[in-house]
């Protein structure tokens, strides 16, 4: 199940499977003679190999705590391991070691517009002093991986935003990173072009082994490729769990606001209205679960006289597993329908609309 993650600092030692570990990790900034604080006293582990994703609303603080990943900010206080190596405390010069090994790609692709794409994808393994028939090598293969081969001597303003992100990923690769940061990495794409990216970053997970940190405020993209999710509020990590433990069972308001953005689980009042004028039976809606009795319990209440009807809701299937919510009309005598409410709400949660 999701939980609130404040655990204390003795048990968070880093396990042997674990990319990357934040204990009790603060960071605040002064704005003015304000303190403000970003990421307060977060304590999580990200495990090797992995696609985790971080959501929240802006302001929330995933942004900055990516940015502890790679020391672009330095945390206040608390630690970050990466790869088993403190972050925190380390001089820039000592950080640049650790950075070769964290790839980055951001939201409005930081390429630069001098050079055309295959440069651009080079331009990490100038800066690392590989020589230069092996960062052809290198761009060569990147390029065909990422689908862009035939553009390599365009230049940035001749490409599409999916195309520009695709470069973003592969110069993001470069290096042969093992841990990858994408903040917000398909927020200035349109929704199928998202779903490309999205598609190429899990290919790039599941075929280069590579570990993948996810920032966004978008529901839909976590629910495409997250293996686990923390939601963030006010700097905190209030909730995380596996993809499939945050959208069926969300235990906290935020992370509940967030489902419901893609998931409309139960009928609005205008729905319900409408459903009324067509539908004089008593409405119920059941949240389905993977494995439960609900069909069984609803097709034998025909026993006791009790049909039902599906009028509302939706089954969706995420990491195999099946959950959604569903709204009915049951007809019958209503001591009849009692009982099958009672039988179903010792099975699941069910919820009685009222007219």
């Amino acid at each position: 199940m999701s939980s609130v993650i404040q655990e204390p600092a003795a048990s968070r030692k880093p396990a042997a499977g674990d990319a990357i570990v934040f204990t009790n990790t603060t960071k605040t900034f002064r704005v003015g003679k304000n303190t403000v604080t970003a990421v307060d006293d977060v304590s999580l582990s990200i495990r090797k190999g992995e696609i985790f994703g971080v959501i929240g609303y802006s302001g929330a603080g995933k942004s900055t705590l990516v940015r502890l990943i790679n020391g672009l900010e330095p945390a206040t206080s608390g630690s970050v391991l990466v790869n088993g190596q403190e972050i925190v405390g380390r001089r820039e010069g000592q950080l640049s070691k650790a950075r070769s090994d964290i790839g980055m790609i951001f939201q409005q692709f930081n390429l630069l517009t001098s050079r055309n794409v295959a440069r651009n994808v080079e331009f990490p393994l100038e800066l690392a002093g590989w020589p230069k028939a092996k960062r052809k090598a290198r761009v060569n293969e990147l390029l065909e991986f990422v689908g862009l081969s035939s553009l390599a001597r365009n230049y940035p303003e001749q490409l599409s935003g999916g195309q520009k992100q695709r470069v973003g990923i592969a110069r993001a690769l470069a290096n042969e990173p093992s841990i990858l940061l994408a903040d917000e990495s398909t927020s200035a794409l349109d929704p199928e072009t998202t779903a490309e990216v999205l598609r190429l970053l899990k290919r790039v997970n599941e075929q280069l082994g590579i570990t993948i940190v996810v920032i966004t405020h978008e529901m839909d993209v976590v629910r495409t490729i997250a293996d686990r999710i923390a939601v963030m509020e006010k700097g905190k990590v209030i909730e995380t769990g596996s993809a499939f433990e945050i959208f069926s069972s969300p235990k906290t308001q935020t992370a509940k606001r967030f489902v419901s953005t893609v998931q409309h689980t139960e009928p609005t009042p205008d729905e319900l209205a409408h459903l009324r004028t067509r539908h004089p039976g008593r409405l119920v809606t059941v949240e389905i679960a993977d494995g439960s009795n609900v069909g069984r319990i609803l097709s034998q209440g025909a026993a006791r006289g009790v049909l039902f009807e599906v009028v509302h809701g939706g089954i969706s299937t995420l990491q195999s597993k099946s959950f959604g919510s569903m709204t009915v009309e049951l007809t019958g005598e209503d001591a009849a329908i009692d009982a099958v409410i009672a039988e179903l709400s010792a099975e699941t949660h069910v919820k009685e609309l009222s007219a």
